[in-house]
């Protein structure tokens, strides 16, 4: 029988040494982890596992963990940057996939989620995020959730019967809102994307400036669907205007957007919330056709790879499903994998065409792994191109003033090949 209890003695079934999984995503059960830290007794030796996602939520403090306390995850913020030099925080340098069954060979002794209230079926929605929960909660001994009754019990979205839940607390709390406000530079790359996908393609877009953009100027197609880690507002703005297949299931693991698109969400027709299980795994994605992968990335190199998780020499984030997407895109019949980047950074502008990943810079993506490198500049279309005409290709989409530099950098690189 589920026992309710508060916050406070949620925390407290957690015993030292024990292996804890702590939902992440946009929904992470931040009064569990709250009541956790304000006693770092409560975490004495103990190892969690979360998905703390860059621009989400992140309930976790280091400071307020106990010392022996670690956290390991498949993504980097910037916060955890003094504990994983000091080995409190793990983050495994895996794909999504990859930490999908890094999870299925884990045994944890305690899962923590949070959910929306029982609905008529017994059953407790994850709402809009459901991530990886499908697959952690299998393999957990014990579960335990955060009620909150501001989440929106979606019937489309993957739950958790509520007679499974040992332990829960009521906390009410807003879903955050997420949005990326588009640019000239942004907008173009979406329109130059838009041109390449084809009517009744399988779309990934994730969230960001990019799909933004994207999204406006794919409201002229028919028959999309989606399969996809992420989506936001776009979504919407694409079934308003009958851009999607309404006969298709359209899969994904997170919805994040403004809050007139959580008002819009529970009416979606077709959409499904899923694990991760459902979105990358591979016997899922061996299955898709005229599948169109758009990855960002933090750099490209004139070989055609790209970074995706180091900027100036720090690590901000992780390669996530990137690579797992990407590699489809490539492969299957009528696919393509588009990485999309604005062409510079920072307030004194630098160039994210580099002549080559430069130390602290890791490789994502290969340049097996990409068809297309698309910025405000352009298309670069590196699928029948050679080593030079790669090159040519990527400085003619850098930013003008930098064109120059990658010039003489590329006649000094190919010298030596």
């Amino acid at each position: 029988m589920t026992s309710v209890v508060t916050a406070g003695e949620l925390a407290a079934l957690v015993r030292p040494g024990q292996s804890i999984y702590v939902a992440g995503g946009l929904t992470p059960p931040s009064a569990f982890v709250e009541a956790l830290q304000r006693n770092t007794e409560l975490s004495r030796d103990l190892h969690i596992t979360s998905t703390i996602t860059p621009g989400f939520p992140n309930p976790f403090d280091f400071d307020r963990l106990h010392p022996t306390a670690t956290l390991t995850g498949p993504l980097m913020d910037r916060a955890f940057a003094v504990a994983q030099q000091q080995g409190r925080y793990r983050m495994l340098p895996l794909t999504f996939a990859g930490f999908l069954r890094h999870l299925k060979a884990q045994t944890f002794d305690l899962g923590v989620v949070q959910v929306a209230p029982p609905d008529v079926n017994g059953n407790c929605s994850f709402g809009p995020s459901v991530e990886f929960l499908p697959a952690a909660l299998e393999r957990c001994r014990r579960i335990v959730a955060v009620v909150n009754p501001m989440l929106p019990s979606l019937s489309f979205a993957a739950t958790v019967p509520a007679k499974c839940i040992d332990a829960m607390c009521e906390a009410a709390s807003a879903v955050p809102n997420y949005g990326s406000d588009t640019d000239d530079g942004t907008e173009t790359i979406g329109r130059l994307i838009a041109q390449m996908v084809e009517d009744a393609s399988t779309v990934q877009m994730g969230l960001g400036k990019v799909p933004a953009a994207m999204t406006k100027h794919l409201t002229g197609h028919r028959r999309l669907k989606i399969h996809s880690g992420m989506v936001s507002d776009g979504l919407m703005d694409l079934v308003k205007a009958g851009a999607l297949d309404e006969g298709s299931v359209h899969t994904v693991a997170v919805a994040a957007g403004s809050q007139a698109f959580y008002d819009w969400l529970p009416q979606a027709r077709g959409l499904r919330i899923d694990g991760c299980g459902a979105v990358y795994a591979s016997d899922v994605l061996a299955k898709l056709e005229q599948f169109v992968a758009v990855n960002s990335a933090l750099e490209v190199d004139l070989f055609g790879q790209c970074n995706l998780e180091h900027l100036a020499g720090r690590a901000v984030s992780g390669a996530g499903g990137g690579p797992d997407f990407a590699r489809v895109a490539r492969a299957c019949r009528g696919g393509l994998s588009v990485v999309a980047l604005n062409a510079t950074f920072g307030r004194e502008p630098q160039s994210r065409i580099v002549p080559a990943l430069g130390p602290g810079a890791v490789v994502s993506l290969s340049r097996l792994d990409v068809d297309v490198v698309v910025t405000e500049f352009g298309l670069a279309d590196l699928r029948v191109a050679s080593v030079n005409e790669r090159a040519r290709s990527l400085i003619g989409v850098a930013a003008p003033q930098f064109r120059g530099d990658l010039e003489s950098a590329w006649a000094a690189l190919s010298a030596r090949l």
